[in-house]
């Protein structure tokens, strides 16, 4: 069974750039060395300011769990964590 998350990441607004700047190096390694990954996306939101969501889907909860785990991951989410304003919103979903 393919696992999604989604989730939304406010930014303090002094760090925001960083926080862009880390979840697209996050980004550009996921896709590069985790070939069961089918989506890993951000998106800002147009509507509320320093607002983003990263859309992942994986083909399997083994997979999932290998990103959780991976080197890379381990080295840039506690600085991403740093930028946020607020605790990151994650839900996760079935993938259809």
């Amino acid at each position: 069974m393919r696992k999604s998350f989604i989730a939304k990441l406010v930014a303090k607004p002094e760090k925001a750039a960083d926080l862009e700047a880390l979840q697209i190096e996050l980004r550009a390694l996921v896709h590069l060395h985790e070939p069961d990954c089918e989506i890993y996306e951000l998106f800002k939101a147009s509507d509320m300011p320093n607002t983003y969501f990263c859309v992942a889907t994986f083909k399997s909860e083994a997979a999932f769990d290998h990103h959780m785990h991976i080197d890379f991951h381990d080295r840039l989410v506690p600085p991403i964590l740093e930028c946020l304003a607020e605790e990151m919103e994650l839900s996760f979903h079935e993938a259809v």
